[in-house]
């Protein structure tokens, strides 16, 4: 009988002791969480032309233009540039570019966007962009919003294979067509 008090009272003791090893850490909740967007956009379609994951920044009071300000370049995002994957060779705003991952970077302007394809892999911001490793650069065609949008977003519409990437943050609409 003392054995097994003396067992229960170890163990208590040792569990109390050691929760602390044994604890996971979780962190929060990013300021800018990440998200997807694809072509098709049900989940239940597995067979998918575009897929584009990306960081969701939000204006809080700030303007798009001192964000991602005008002839810089933009990781399009938050965070880590955005990474847009294509599953079979496509036509990308009117150039023609093979299947597989690349980083996805803008650069802003008043009328127009530029929207580069690189080969560059895991990159944080923009900060060590080289245009050395651009695969194409397309305009993007800029149209305004009636109602803001809040927090930076990817979508895509389509039919037949054939998709429009939408990028929209404040009154700012950017769109590439995407030809499968």
């Amino acid at each position: 009988m003392k054995k097994s008090v003396l067992a229960v009272i170890v163990f208590t003791i040792a569990l109390v002791f050691t929760n602390e090893a044994n604890a996971q850490k979780f962190s929060g909740l990013d300021k800018s969480p990440m998200d997807a967007a694809a072509y098709p956009s049900s989940y239940r379609i597995s067979d998918k032309l575009v897929k584009v994951i990306y960081s969701r920044p939000q204006l809080k009071g700030r303007s798009v233009a001192k964000l991602a300000p005008a002839g810089k370049v933009w990781r399009t995002g938050a965070n880590e540039a955005a990474e847009i994957t294509f599953y079979k060779d496509v036509n990308f705003g009117g150039k023609d570019v093979k299947a597989g991952t690349y980083t996805l970077f803008t650069i802003p302007g008043d009328n127009e966007w530029t929207v580069v394809l690189s080969t560059a892999k895991n990159v944080w911001g923009s900060y060590f962009y080289k245009d050395s490793e651009d695969v194409v650069r397309v305009k993007g065609n800029v149209s305004k919003s009636e109602k803001s949008v809040e927090a930076f977003s990817i979508a895509f519409n389509g039919e037949d294979g054939n998709a429009t990437m939408y990028l929209g943050w404040g009154n700012t609409i950017v769109s590439v067509l995407v030809k499968g």
